[in-house]
């Protein structure tokens, strides 16, 4: 029996990004992915040379790491998981604005735009708050609710920081008013027809 072995010499750079999990069958060795490859890593090695990143998924919207974000949705990780603040992958790519991570998390059918974190806020909060109007728009056209008020009682519109969000964020707001008048007039008709 003839066996070929090839040491291949393994070499990080700053902000390599590699997902690990540990062998079930060794623990010696992890398994580890980075964009699209696979391979097995000694696992004192990632123990003293690699930072633990607990929310992956959120890192990566964070920092609108795209080819992160596609690796976390090519692994199923939860599109709607929270963090310890209790905020979604969207939160922080709309915090950043990072409006291209937005778009790639628009394309998760099940994506939950009105999630409030543990202080109340929702991704339209954060992108208000930021001045991203561009992402706040993005926010509008999905169907955002405005209406949600964060621990402090406030609304997007109240932490807006520049004019461009606060014109979007008020026309929503009076298209909203007129739906929901109407909606209180067909509710008057149904009774009076009692």
């Amino acid at each position: 029996c003839l066996f070929v072995f090839m040491f291949v010499r393994v070499v990080f750079t700053f902000a390599f990004v590699i997902l690990v999990k540990p062998l079930k069958i060794d623990t010696s060795w992890w398994k580890g992915t980075s964009k699209g490859r696979m391979g097995l890593i000694p696992s004192n090695y990632v123990a003293e040379q690699v930072e633990s990143i607990d929310n992956p998924f959120h890192e990566a919207a964070k920092r609108g790491n795209l080819s992160w974000l596609r690796e976390c949705l090519d692994k199923r990780v939860g599109v709607n998981g929270l963090d310890k603040a209790g905020s979604t992958t969207l939160y922080w790519a709309c915090h950043g604005g990072h409006r291209d991570t937005v778009e790639m998390l628009f394309t998760q059918p099940n994506i939950e735009l009105n999630q409030q974190n543990k202080l109340g806020d929702t991704a339209l909060h954060a992108a208000a708050w930021k001045g991203y109007a561009d992402i706040v728009q993005l926010l509008l056209a999905k169907v955002a609710r405005t209406d949600l008020r964060n621990s402090e009682k406030k609304l997007a519109l109240d932490m807006v920081t520049n004019a461009a969000c606060a014109s979007l964020l008020k026309k929503q707001q009076g298209i909203d008013a007129v739906q929901t008048l109407s909606n209180a007039e067909d509710y008057l008709n149904d009774e009076e027809s009692d």
